[in-house]
């Protein structure tokens, strides 16, 4: 019994490990990144810092040389250099806008890969792990084998007057085939007194776990399919939102096929080109809306992101509080020690 116990407490740890509850080696990526994407924007403003210092101390100078210009040519010229410097400082605010908006899109790609990753090795997990049949299993009597060579025994040596036998159905049921099984035993006249208390030694401790755990394990079971379905849902909210992540930059491939065929560096080079097209279209003012336009396309799906990182974690949360609750009723079977030398 302590070998029944033991392993479906195994059931519920390996899903704790791929869900990310019970350890955080899965997390440290995502925060590593978070940390890098704090990092990376405070240096690139600190570069663009140095530049807006310089042209605002440049437009300082030119404002003061203006407003004491005495001919008209100077001040015609000065002027010209001024609105040259704005120009200018108008480029460089457009330029950080896509340095940041380029760090952002590139830091968010990574948090897809891990949180993909994640919700792939969960789904690996439902699909290779008989966590559903087995824990079902582990809460019926009539899957162990020494409950059914009872029940055979008792149906091959019973009373073919008064004795009677279930249907498939009910001899299925643990609570009829158990009650059946129990009145069979007793009003059996040709068994002896040890000899049914022998037969009810070899399956008490079966009967005691399977009639004490049975709704426990019903609940782990259900809500366990719960959670393969939330998990589902999770999926086909990461695929989508790679699909809005790249439309902008017209990366048409699916999430799964890009990380089967490994083709990131693709999704890189259409990044890129799009950040060319912006930086040309900033540099005509005919076209200045377009890039400003590009950049809220570009900034749209990064927004996506940070609600699905939400719901993620909400999905996660709820998880957690799942196994944690799953652990507390494998643990409360009171007869576990007393058990734990049979069925080894």
């Amino acid at each position: 019994m302590k070998t029944i116990i033991k392993y479906t407490i195994v059931i519920v740890a390996i899903a704790m490990c791929n869900f990310g509850f019970s350890s955080t080696k899965e997390e440290k990526p995502i925060e590593r990144i978070i940390e890098e994407l704090i990092s990376e924007i405070k240096l690139a403003k600190i570069e663009y810092d140095k530049l807006y210092y310089g042209l605002y101390a440049e437009l300082n100078a030119t404002s003061h040389a203006i407003s004491k210009a005495v001919s008209d040519k100077d001040k015609l010229d000065l002027l010209v250099s001024k609105h040259q410097l704005e120009a200018e400082l108008e480029l460089v605010k457009m330029d950080e806008a896509a340095e940041i908006s380029k760090i952002r899109y590139l830091k968010g790609l990574q948090i897809i890969k891990i949180l993909y990753e994640k919700t792939l090795s969960l789904d690996h997990h439902f699909a290779s792990v008989a966590t559903f049949n087995e824990i079902n299993n582990l809460s019926n009597p009539n899957q162990y084998p020494e409950f059914i060579k009872l029940k055979e025994n008792l149906s091959a040596s019973g009373n073919k007057k008064t004795g009677f036998s279930l249907s498939s159905i009910l001899g299925d049921n643990i609570y009829t085939s158990v009650v059946h099984s129990f009145v069979s035993l007793f009003n059996n006249e040709d068994k002896s007194k040890k000899e049914k208390e022998e037969n009810l030694e070899d399956v008490e401790c079966i009967l005691d776990f399977t009639l004490r755990m049975h709704n426990d394990l019903n609940t782990i079971y259900f809500e366990t399919a719960f959670l393969q379905k939330s998990n589902d849902n999770i999926m086909a909210e990461l695929q989508q939102l790679f699909v809005d992540f790249t439309k902008p930059i017209k990366y048409n491939t699916a999430l799964s096929d890009c990380r089967n065929t490994d083709d990131w560096d693709r999704v890189r080079e259409n990044l890129n080109g799009y950040l060319d097209q912006m930086d040309k279209a900033s540099r005509d003012d005919d076209m200045r809306y377009k890039a400003h336009k590009m950049r809220i396309n570009l900034e749209f799906p990064i927004d996506r992101l940070l609600q699905f990182i939400t719901q993620y974690n909400t999905f996660k949360d709820q998880g957690s509080k799942f196994y944690e609750k799953f652990g507390i009723m494998l643990s409360s079977y009171e007869n576990e020690k007393q058990c734990a030398t049979k069925y080894l």
